[in-house]
């Protein structure tokens, strides 16, 4: 990969993480969303420009998927479930937001040193794309566990998920398209269901706050 093409690269996963650190701090769940769009945006972007410098012509249908589906359709849903119930804002989570955004960067840290132990003979831009996904699967798991709404959970699983697919485009020659097209629609199904799933909570508690559930025990 041209060095040129490999800073551009670099760039695109930077903004990822970016994004990530973002999600964590941000409380107004509109902004969430469509900060998880931007993040599936540059995702495309990294899987365009791998296409192009490779010469891998699959990663190209691979970056339209990501970018339609991921950085319009999905944002769009979940916006429309947010009007549909009313909330517009994260409650405290169970670490507040400060703590979280330290503990985010020790996740950094620990993301950045296992991708160097993985890729100690690849090149450099393959290390900081295993690095920030490393790191993204890191902290996208992180919120799942501290989050108390229900939609911020599905965000955070959907985080985790664009850091497979970087790592998959970071360590391999990218997925087959029929892979792909595979986890795409598991992905619709997935958040369809968790849409569904999170409007029956807020009917039930007016709220969606996943602690509450524990009023359902017998």
């Amino acid at each position: 990969m041209a060095g040129v093409n490999q800073d551009l690269v670099i760039l695109l996963a930077a903004g990822m993480l970016v994004t990530a650190y973002l999600m964590v701090g941000q409380r107004a769940l509109f902004t969430a969303i469509r900060v998880y769009g931007l993040q599936s945006m540059l995702l495309g972007g990294v899987a365009v420009v791998m296409a192009l410098a490779d010469h891998r012509p699959h990663l190209l249908a691979s970056a339209a998927l990501t970018i339609g589906l991921k950085g319009v359709l999905i944002p769009w849903f979940l916006m429309r479930v947010i009007d549909r119930i009313g909330i517009h804002r994260e409650i405290e989570p169970y670490v507040n937001i400060p703590s979280s955004l330290l503990v985010c960067l020790g996740l950094t840290v620990v993301g950045y040193r296992v991708g160097a132990g993985l890729v100690r003979d690849a090149g450099g831009h393959a290390h900081h794309v295993i690095g920030v996904s490393l790191s993204m699967l890191l902290m996208g798991l992180f919120m799942m566990v501290t989050r108390r709404k229900a939609l911020t959970q599905v965000l955070a699983l959907l985080t985790v998920e664009n850091a497979v697919f970087l790592v998959a485009l970071g360590a391999t020659t990218g997925m087959p398209l029929i892979v792909e097209l595979g986890i795409s629609f598991d992905v619709i199904l997935a958040v369809l269901i968790l849409g569904v799933f999170v409007h029956r909570i807020a009917d039930r508690f007016d709220s969606m706050d996943v602690s509450r559930l524990s009023k359902l025990k017998g």
